[in-house]
């Protein structure tokens, strides 16, 4: 996993591995008997990671898309998502329909959906491809970028540390889900990973993530009728 992006996958103030996926990972760990070594790579080199036979398992808030089926596998979905825009207050976007447009500046993350999508369906707007999110906020907040695209729970923290300078469109334009990555081939650990994941659930796994995590964006999402996640 690529340890910035909180409160998904992070370090804590020792510089330990933490957040949701972290917990994921070592319930796991502990599902298959196994020991839990978290290694921290930047998002790009993931896949490239998994392949190699660096890593057994890519826990790290990765959608499941039709072109990283080509190369990966994935487990069953265990997260819902989507991407939404973080918005730079003076810019007239509302929604993604008003991206692409000349002289629209929008800014993403290398390696992401965000980038994906951009790449398809933006002809006329400039594409700023950025190496971290706190970069790509940077452009919005400084007026650099008309909005960056992102998903939701992100868009949702990144315009609450902003709310002068940002606004946020949260409601997904384009549905997600997140799944756990694994070397084509390697059914059995597929199967393992998938059963734990349906007995995770059922034990109220996810909700205690979501209570111990995201408490503040679960109410705030249930209140404005915007999907939740787990």
């Amino acid at each position: 996993m690529e340890l910035s992006y909180p409160p998904f996958e992070m370090t804590d103030p020792q510089g330990r591995p933490a957040g949701v996926s972290v917990k994921l990972a070592e319930a796991l760990g502990t599902h298959l008997g196994r020991r839990v070594v978290i290694e921290n790579i930047a998002f790009d080199g993931l896949i490239p990671a998994l392949k190699a036979g660096h890593v057994d398992c890519v826990i790290s808030s990765m959608t499941a898309t039709p072109e990283r089926a080509k190369s990966i596998a994935f487990s069953e979905p265990y997260l819902k998502t989507g991407l939404a825009l973080l918005i730079a207050d003076r810019s007239p976007v509302r929604a993604a329909a008003d991206l692409d447009a000349p002289g629209r500046v929008v800014a993403v993350k290398q390696g992401t959906t965000g980038q994906q999508w951009a790449a398809a369906s933006l002809k006329q707007a400039r594409v700023l491809v950025l190496d971290t999110e706190s970069t790509a906020v940077l452009e919005v907040l400084q007026g650099r970028a008309d909005a960056f695209i992102y998903d939701s729970m992100s868009v949702y923290t990144n315009h609450r540390k902003h709310p002068g300078t940002t606004r946020a469109a949260l409601a997904p334009f384009r549905e997600e889900s997140w799944a756990v990555g694994l070397r084509q081939g390697n059914d059995e650990l597929r199967r393992q990973v998938n059963e734990f994941l349906k007995q995770f659930r059922a034990d109220g796994g996810f909700e205690k993530l979501g209570d111990e995590f995201l408490a503040e964006q679960k109410a705030y999402f249930k209140e404005h009728a915007i999907p939740f996640y787990f």
